[in-house]
């Protein structure tokens, strides 16, 4: 794989990552006369729960829904610049136009009106889109295996680096897909937000984690791995160095889990040979996906990683994968308990979702 970096008009950050082996220089320019824009993005922490809740009034303007001519994530042609200079690419990365998160986010004061049991911050960290092909009509799952390790080699790059940048402490890597889970823009692609806080779902993780290791003294995502590799019930596919199984407690009418079968905090700790077996076992999972109501699955794909500080040596790396389609033309809708009181009512049994994904 090749690395190239470079700048758009405005200053954000470009990165192309080439698998193909006569791809030629990624040296073309950015032609667009943008302004630079400047994100307002801040974080106030709840003082009920205590979890952090981040503000972004800037997105409202953001991109939506253009028609695939005017897509902003494909290739630049002869009068239509976009994102990407290049007139073809493979993988690219680059800095959100519309971030939640930036850098250079200006100083806020510490709490909301002087209120003190309620914190207030700038929103410091980095949002960044990734685009796994320069192909608009195709999808993650149609993509080579060769190209899923290249998508993979890049989310490992950019873990790195948010690692690195300052006010960053989670990196989250994650696809949205399909216009039922609210995506704006059709062209294959995910995002990679860099939070300035550790999420409220990883503490939560984390906390459990702590517990059951002191309890157990071993890891809890190895324990329930190996559980359900034994029972079988729920496992949809297996590789040498990874399993996809239905979680027993699954919330989402569908949902699969793809989990490394040895301990490491993020992607980057992952060896060549368990990024080959990730890519494959993916594909075989987003090809049952597919295939279970006979189209196109609308999806989150949300990568669990390790804090950039904290708790790396209780994660378990792992990739959950849900949707909200119930059946073939029925939304799961998240109403008075799952959005009011947080208490998910699932209309299948993880052991009817995992039957229905093996075929």
């Amino acid at each position: 794989m090749r690395r190239t970096a470079g700048k758009l008009a405005d200053g954000r950050e470009i990165i192309y990552f080439d698998d193909t082996p006569d791809a030629p220089p990624r040296d073309a320019v950015d032609t667009r006369d943008l302004p630079r824009t400047q994100p307002l993005s801040e974080v106030r922490r709840d003082p009920l729960t205590n979890e952090w809740v981040a503000m972004a009034a800037h997105r409202q303007t953001r991109t939506y829904k253009p028609p695939a001519d005017l897509c902003p994530l494909c290739p630049s042609t002869p009068g239509k610049p976009t994102e990407i200079p290049e007139s073809a690419y493979d993988v690219v990365v680059f800095e959100n136009r519309f971030p939640s998160f930036a850098q250079g986010v200006p100083d806020l004061p510490s709490t909301v009106d002087g209120m003190p049991m309620v914190a207030r911050a700038a929103g410091r960290g980095r949002c960044e889109v990734m685009c796994f092909t320069s192909d608009h009509d195709t999808s993650f799952g149609s993509l080579p295996a060769s190209r899923v390790r290249t998508v993979v080699d890049a989310w490992a790059d950019r873990t790195e680096a948010l690692n690195a940048t300052p006010g960053v402490e989670q990196v989250f890597p994650f696809e949205n897909r399909g216009e039922e889970i609210g995506v704006t823009l059709s062209h294959p692609h995910g995002q990679i937000y860099g939070y300035p806080f550790v999420t409220p779902k990883t503490e939560r993780m984390l906390a459990v984690a702590a517990e059951y290791r002191e309890t157990h003294g071993r890891p809890l995502m190895g324990d329930v791995l190996a559980a359900e590799r034994a029972a079988g019930t729920r496992v949809i596919a297996e590789g040498v160095h990874w399993t996809a199984f239905v979680p027993a407690a699954a919330r989402w009418p569908v949902e699969v889990h793809l989990v490394p079968h040895r301990q490491v905090p993020d992607l980057p700790a992952l060896t060549d040979a368990e990024r080959d077996d990730f890519a494959a076992l993916y594909l075989a999972v987003l090809h049952r996906l597919d295939a279970l109501y006979d189209r196109p699955l609308p999806y989150i794909a949300a990568w669990h990683q390790a804090p950039v500080r904290t708790g790396r040596d209780l994660a378990w790396l792992h990739l959950e994968v849900f949707s909200v389609l119930r059946t073939a033309d029925k939304l799961k809708y998240l109403a008075g308990s799952e959005s009011g009181m947080g208490v998910w009512v699932n209309d299948a049994t993880p052991e009817q979702i995992a039957e229905r994904l093996r075929g």
